[in-house]
């Protein structure tokens, strides 16, 4: 029987799925041998696909609402997850085990519909983000400034490595699309088949506008040639590559921000507490082992580097390389496989030659990179390597543990005297994505922590408290920053919603209240007010920014504050005790209970009828700034601050801004009221 051609990728730009000219590379099967792909870019347009992006994609994306944006993710990535078999096919001509694919597939869907849920729970439904607190510039509140983030006006470019092809691509797209700006991906080739077949998918369900999302499969060619003030760069891969980009004259002459997540010579270090009879020592062996094998050994994230006290070292070679023994090598869609093939041959091969530098200064104590042994599959066909372990007598001396990076199945063991010297060998790696650490002693993880952590982006404590929750050492999460300084390039993605911050640009705008209010959608003192009819009574549709009631005020007496005593229980001497009240250097006497002043300055603001307010869900910014004593006068002004309707019901947010003074006009309290409001009533 005839084989068939491999299939020749496509890039999608300028509107249109366009093949390369030319023949084109051709793409193995990283675990067979076989042609999966044919690759090139040749003679495509990459200066007519960035712009356009900017002309088409950019102000299609930035007509929505940052809430519509990441419903639209949350629809994709909905879709995706119902298509992910036909992507665990894909995966495993990358060499990956289901599993492994987990990671990247699912992980990279879940990492997008996780942006798309925060982004419509932490930032208001608008087209421009307030940052911080509106600044008052002026005594007489004539003058204010508030800091902005709006979308940057260009192309998010997203140039990816091999390793996690899923992944990779939709960590960077959600917070570049939310915060609206127009991708373009340039995926890594070797595995550009399964990016390709991702976006295929995406730009078949007809969700995302026109030119939000591009593809280029093949080299970057003259791309960062063309890339303006306006646009961002995103790099991962080798730290060699990332280097040459940074530099590029276009970036560095139109000072183009630069993300670059490179390669890390990240470690794992082994409390002095946790000696072989405790189940942390039992724990970071399994996660030594489960790093290095786990994709292979080709994670970013992935342990090169095992530190143990002095003490454990033998301990803790000998439990590694026995676990390692155990590992099953072989084909990636072999039910007993436990660790699939690398990328390529020509990755095997690179993983070699840095396993013979490193050996110059450690002794292989696990594995043999050149006697592949298999459960299944052919080690002259498929890119396979047995999981190798080294041992370094004298790593603070040494160069190639600290510097080199085997980027495959492969850590180097060195041990240490104490904390301190764990501390400096981690720092010798010059900068990482993550470390962790596995103890259950507070000291060792108060000294260890603190001291790894300017040289890492991420630092987990592992114990046999977290033992059955822990995500492990070498997870990404969308919530937490990814990213290292040093070595690992300085950059950092993701962190929820610091994430979307990335694509926007930071404004700090400056003018009278008003018309802040107008460019910001945050009312602030000094803004015009309405007081005609309580805002209480207004549907989200009728509110407006200002709308404001100003109470009738009410005089706080002791019986109003034994009475809260009496029923809530709140006996705190200073509401209770005249002669201790004054001992104390706050107040004159007794004085009300904080919660007593806004509870009733509920009770002035409300309007009690059946409205277009539905609930009270939170109060924020609590502050108690004057003591009210009995006698006092307290009268309440409330204002609309935020208007932030919802897309998906029929009611929205509003915040707040509440004052309560006193007779004598003091602030004594300051917070901001939370509720549910109704988009129509009745």
């Amino acid at each position: 029987m005839l084989q068939s051609a491999p299939r020749r990728l496509e890039s999608y730009v300028s509107g249109a799925w366009r093949a390369g000219a030319g023949e084109g590379q051709e793409l193995l099967d990283a675990a067979t041998g076989a042609p999966v792909a044919r690759i090139g870019a040749d003679g495509l347009d990459r200066a007519a696909a960035l712009a356009h992006a900017r002309e088409v994609g950019g102000p299609a994306l930035r007509r929505m609402t940052v809430h519509q944006r990441a419903l639209m993710l949350k629809r994709i990535g909905l879709a995706l997850m119902e298509l992910k078999e036909e992507f665990y096919r894909e995966n495993y001509r990358t060499g990956a085990t289901r599993k492994d694919g987990w990671i990247d597939i699912e992980g990279g869907i879940g990492t997008m519909l996780t942006f798309a849920s925060r982004a419509r729970r932490e930032l208001p439904n608008a087209h421009v983000i307030p940052e911080g607190p509106v600044e008052p510039l002026s005594a007489d509140h004539t003058f204010s400034a508030q800091h902005v983030l709006t979308p940057r006006l260009g192309v998010a470019v997203h140039i990816n490595a091999f390793n996690f092809p899923v992944w990779g691509m939709l960590e960077k797209i959600a917070p570049a699309l939310i915060a609206g700006m127009p991708c373009l991906v340039k995926p890594a080739s070797q595995t550009a088949y399964l990016t390709e077949l991702v976006v295929r998918r995406m730009l078949e369900m007809e969700v995302l506008p026109e030119g939000a999302l591009q593809l280029l499969c093949g080299s970057a060619g003259d791309l960062l040639d063309h890339v303006e003030e306006q646009d961002v760069v995103t790099f991962t891969g080798s730290a060699a590559t990332g280097r040459k980009l940074r530099v590029h004259p276009a970036i560095v002459e139109h000072s183009v921000p630069f993300t670059m997540e490179a390669d890390s010579l990240n470690c794992s270090i082994l409390g002095a507490d946790a000696g072989p009879d405790t189940p942390e020592f039992d724990l970071f062996v399994r996660e030594a082992v489960r790093e290095m094998t786990a994709k292979a050994g080709q994670k970013c994230t992935a342990i090169r580097r095992l530190l143990v006290p002095d003490a454990y070292a033998d301990a803790a070679s000998e439990a590694i390389s026995a676990r390692l023994a155990q590992v099953a090598v072989g084909l990636p869609d072999d039910d007993a496989t436990r660790m699939g093939a690398l990328v390529s041959r020509g990755e095997r091969d690179a993983v070699r030659a840095k396993i013979a530098e490193l050996a110059a200064e450690a002794e292989i104590v696990a594995g043999d990179p050149d006697d592949v042994r298999l459960a299944s599959g052919d080690p002259e066909q498929g890119a396979f390597l047995n999981p190798v372990l080294l041992r370094c007598g004298n790593p603070a001396t040494a160069r190639a543990v600290h510097e080199v990076e085997a980027f495959g199945p492969v850590a180097t063991l060195m041990s240490y005297a104490d904390g301190g010297e764990a501390v400096k060998l981690a720092r010798m790696g010059r900068g990482s994505l993550c470390s962790s650490l596995f103890t259950n002693d507070p000291n060792v993880a108060a000294e260890v922590v603190t001291g790894v952590a300017p040289f890492h982006g991420r630092v987990l404590i592992g114990s046999r408290t977290s033992a059955k929750s822990s995500t492990g050492h070498g997870s990404p999460l969308a919530p937490l920053v990814h990213g290292g300084p040093g070595r690992a390039g300085g950059g950092e993605e993701m962190g929820g919603m610091r994430g979307v911050r990335h694509f926007m640009m930071r404004t700090a705008v400056q003018g009278a209240p008003g018309l802040l209010a107008a460019v910001t959608g945050t009312w602030s003192d000094g803004a015009p007010a309405d007081r005609e009819i309580h805002p209480f009574r207004k549907s989200l549709a009728e509110l407006e920014l200002g709308d404001q009631i100003l109470t009738e005020a009410r005089e706080i007496t002791e019986a109003d504050t034994e009475h809260f005593a009496d029923f809530t229980g709140d006996t705190f001497y200073a509401h209770m005790d005249e002669a201790a009240a004054r001992a104390n250097p706050f107040f004159e006497g007794r004085v009300a209970h904080g919660y007593l002043i806004v509870s009733i300055a509920a009770g002035l603001f409300v309007s009690p009828e059946p409205g277009p307010v539905l609930a009270n869900y939170g109060i924020d910014n609590l502050r108690f700034l004057s003591p009210v004593y009995f006698g006092d006068s307290l009268r309440v002004r409330l204002t609309c601050k935020e208007i932030n309707p919802r897309e998906e019901a029929e009611h929205g947010e509003v915040r707040w801004d509440c004052q309560v003074t006193n007779q004598h006009d003091e602030i004594v309290a300051q917070y901001d009221v939370l509720t549910m409001v109704a988009k129509s009533w009745p």
